[in-house]
């Protein structure tokens, strides 16, 4: 059995919409809709019922070129955007990537996404390793950062 069927059965979907990798638990991937060619955001909420941290170090996404771990923050009253080279999954508790803050930058993709649309979206633990998820394009949740952040405006994809 290769890598990819492995991980299907190590993090298989625990529900519709989550999924589980030893001690995580990852919640609701989604996007906003995108264009092809722009830059797309994925967010998510990671949880820990270990009692180890454990760290988000890398992403991939077949239908995009490159997938970067991001943080939006805002100084001196302006929002910006960095990349990080890991997020931190506390023991016992939740990493959230969400509009605003941390959140998985998706470049060069060729296919515009839809609401009702999904993609597949490869995560990659320190320490549990690979967790194949499905992110859901759909409106932003009530309460979510507006599209216009961290030197992505106009794009209303993150």
């Amino acid at each position: 059995m290769g890598l990819f069927g492995l991980t299907f059965l190590l993090a298989s979907p625990a529900t519709a919409h989550e999924y589980e990798v030893g001690t995580l638990m990852i919640n609701h991937p989604w996007s906003r809709p995108s264009i092809a060619k722009r830059p797309a955001a994925a967010y998510l909420t990671v949880s820990n019922a270990g009692a180890q941290p454990d760290r988000l170090v890398g992403a991939s996404a077949p239908d995009f070129s490159a997938v970067e771990l991001h943080l939006s923050a805002k100084e001196n009253g302006v929002m910006t955007m960095q990349s990080v080279e890991v997020i931190e999954v506390p023991a016992g508790g939740t990493a959230e990537l969400v509009p605003g803050g941390y959140h998985l930058m998706l470049f060069g993709g060729e296919k515009t996404f839809g609401i009702g649309d999904s993609f597949p979206l490869r995560l990659e633990f320190e320490n549990a390793g690979f967790v194949d998820v499905e992110v859901k394009v759909d409106k932003p949740p009530v309460g979510a950062t507006p599209p216009n952040h961290g030197g992505h405006e106009g794009h209303g994809t993150n």
